[in-house]
């Protein structure tokens, strides 16, 4: 095995570690929601809102990812990116460790926040170094690999955290991501290169400018707040209690919901990343994320489709099921399908800009930055409308903006190129 292929693999290892941590706790959420009771929050005295304190739980995450994208993303491209990818999983390993001693909304928000910061760091770092050892007409297949790589951890993840939080609660399930995160440091000590590009000033500034990360900002945009609320509500629909408006499923069936979309995804991704680097990027956006609003927006006929269908009363090892969550399960596997065709597509975009103005962290930092807004209001705006509206509604507004996000983008492109848009990158 050549020295490239052996970094690729460290690499895939640890996207892999991260998704890992990342999808137990977006399983484990509402069974946080159940146990912190956040109806009972108050600050100096004060009741806070239950559904801003359940919006909290996502959005203190994507606040502090916000907070340090730049930096991050400016010290991979200035200094070496495997020094700053180590430090970020050492300080992951950390983190994962302080899980077990959450009592309260507070601290698990607290905890969030820097892992949060973890992900973050995380995820820059290998996309950037993946995209850098890439050749240009394999980015989207090396990006995919990689993202099927944290799929395949989400698929592991979510069914371990599900099962084993069923079984003996919290505690082993952390345990078990302190110790994949220092075999993950063990192994790119071990075996990735010292990065030794280096990018002097501050390329986000050009970056911000680039004519095509600018037009598909104007999808990307519009598309996090879509995926973040109909990412994280599905398995929230699935587990809350139904008095809350959920299905009131167990752990194992919230994780399951969580598998079947990626599953799906990681397996289109192995495939879709080499079709996005022989045909064109706009394409496989475009397709992707309007395909996703259109099934978001399908979620709610999942009561109405269950009954009709007349789907079992029980599973095994799954238990007792309302009408409506195969029907939800097969919407969240739809999902991963239709955003393999986006995701590697997307990134190799923002990978060949990066590399070609002389800044592939920072590129990817301005992709993190423009989901931004859409991860960290998003969860506010899914929190209260969960609560004050209905939970139906958190998939309207999601697949709405996934809709118009993908007319926007459209509409520029024909702007710009014309009939042939589409296919014109």
């Amino acid at each position: 095995m050549d020295d490239d292929s052996l970094q690729f693999l460290t690499l895939y290892g640890t996207r892999f570690a991260e998704g890992f941590g990342f999808i137990t706790l977006i399983t484990l959420l509402p069974s946080y929601i159940n146990e912190l009771d956040p109806t009972g929050t108050t600050v100096l005295g004060m009741t806070v809102s239950a559904g801003f304190i359940i919006g909290m739980y996502t959005s203190g995450f994507t606040l502090a990812q916000t907070a340090t994208v730049i930096p991050l993303a400016w010290a991979g491209d200035r200094f070496d990116k495997r020094t700053v990818l180590l430090g970020v999983i050492a300080t992951g390993a950390a983190v994962y460790a302080l899980f077990p001693v959450v009592d309260s909304s507070a601290s698990f928000i607290a905890i969030r926040a820097l892992q949060g910061i973890v992900v973050t760091g995380t995820a820059l770092m290998t996309l950037a170094l993946v995209g850098q050892v890439a050749a240009v007409g394999t980015r989207a297949d090396k990006i995919g690999k990689a993202n099927a790589a944290s799929f395949a951890a989400s698929i592991l993840g979510s069914l371990s955290a599900g099962a084993i939080y069923d079984t003996v609660g919290f505690g082993p399930i952390f345990t078990l991501i302190v110790a994949l995160m220092v075999v993950t440091w063990i192994g790119l000590y071990a075996v990735l290169d010292s990065d030794e590009t280096r990018v002097e000033g501050f390329p986000f500034s050009d970056l911000a400018m680039n004519r095509r990360i600018l037009t598909v900002s104007s999808f990307r945009v519009q598309y996090a707040f879509a995926v973040t609320m109909v990412r994280t509500w599905v398995p929230i629909y699935a587990g809350t209690a139904m008095a809350s408006g959920g299905l009131g499923v167990a752990a194992f069936a919230v994780a399951l919901t969580v598998t079947a979309e990626k599953a799906t995804n990681m397996v289109g991704q192995l495939f879709t990343g080499r079709l996005s680097d022989g045909y064109g990027r706009a394409l496989f956006v475009f397709v992707g994320g309007g395909a996703y609003g259109l099934i978001a927006l399908a979620i709610p006929l999942a009561p109405a489709i269950g009954t009709a269908l007349g789907t079992p009363a029980s599973l095994p090892l799954v238990g007792e099921i309302p009408p409506a969550y195969l029907p939800l399960l097969a919407f969240s596997g739809l999902l991963g399908v239709v955003d393999s065709f986006r995701e590697p597509a997307s990134m190799a975009l923002f990978a060949d800009e990066g590399s070609n103005e002389g800044g592939v962290a920072s590129s990817f930092g301005i992709r993190e930055l423009i989901w931004r807004p859409g991860s960290v209001a998003g969860p506010l705006i899914a929190g209260w409308l969960m609560v004050e509206v209905s939970m139906a509604s958190v998939f309207y507004v999601g697949g709405v903006f996934a809709v118009t996000g993908a007319l926007a983008f459209l509409a520029i492109l024909v702007s710009d190129h014309g009939r042939n848009a589409l296919t014109a990158w």
